[in-house]
């Protein structure tokens, strides 16, 4: 009921042109033909795929730099965990209301500290430069889960490996790169993932802070696929849109798992 049928909708709903009000109307492949032509969703995939190739190694990274930071016996280490798992726990609303006015061209948190210096002010949401880096970096952010997810596998490498690395000679670089990093990653291999699918579905944080201005620089797919569908009344073509984001998420997870065999590492055997 909750996954066949919508599935089987959408397929049925992108062959047709259906505005909601009127009975869908079967147009064959027309909305697909539409594609090939829309000037618009060339741009959209194109910052989709910015967003994406940019936003998922920034915010992997991040989460692993710093559960490496929050693994080791510091003090305080509950707290600074808590810390940056809240960004997790805040809803959506809330956290783009703060990020709106730490981005505020005047009174926000960034710029007034900057015009006090004497640098002048930046400006994050309104230029079409630097748009997508802003909203990146609130991404950046919020990795409060992908944190977690890489604590607990640091935590779960043995001690044993470290302490034959050891005896080998091996010093706290080499130990991190061959030991550390090898027995997880099957937990990046999992983050990666599921934060390439979120990436490709982006929309809330998006919706809120930009609506895809300045100038479509922030259009990405899944704000592009709701004005079809909710706005413009286009659900035929918004369909055919959801089915081609779909194929794109498929591809993209059967490239990552058939190249993950040469890197990726499971409990003493690499598949």
């Amino acid at each position: 009921m909750w996954t066949v049928y919508p599935m089987g909708a959408t397929i049925y709903y992108s062959l047709c042109r259906y505005d909601i009000v009127s009975p869908p109307r079967f147009a064959g492949l027309r909305n697909f033909i539409y594609m090939l032509h829309d000037d618009k969703l060339r741009i959209v995939i194109g910052n989709t795929l910015y967003f994406v190739l940019l936003g998922v190694p920034a915010g992997l990274i991040v989460a692993w730099c710093l559960a490496n930071l929050l693994n080791p016996q510091i003090r305080f280490r509950s707290v600074f965990r808590m810390i940056f798992f809240i960004p997790t726990i805040v809803p959506v609303v809330v956290s783009a209301s703060v990020w709106e006015w730490v981005y505020a061209p005047i009174y926000g948190l960034i710029n007034s500290t900057l015009t006090a210096l004497g640098v002048g002010s930046i400006p994050w949401l309104s230029s079409p430069a630097l748009a997508k880096i802003s909203l990146i970096i609130c991404h950046c952010w919020a990795q409060g889960a992908a944190i977690v997810i890489f604590l607990a596998a640091l935590q779960d490498v043995p001690a044993s490996l470290y302490d034959a690395a050891l005896v080998d000679g091996a010093g706290r670089w080499q130990r991190f790169w061959h030991v550390t990093i090898p027995m997880c990653t099957s937990s990046i291999l999992f983050v990666f993932l599921t934060s390439l699918i979120g990436m490709f579905q982006y929309f809330t944080f998006g919706w809120l802070l930009t609506q895809g201005r300045p100038n479509m620089s922030t259009e990405f797919y899944g704000l592009y696929l709701y004005r079809n569908g909710f706005r413009y009344f286009k659900m035929g073509y918004a369909s055919a849109l959801a089915l081609l984001l779909f194929l794109i998420i498929v591809g993209f997870t059967l490239l990552i798992f058939r190249t993950s065999a040469r890197w990726v590492y499971y409990g003493g055997e690499a598949e």
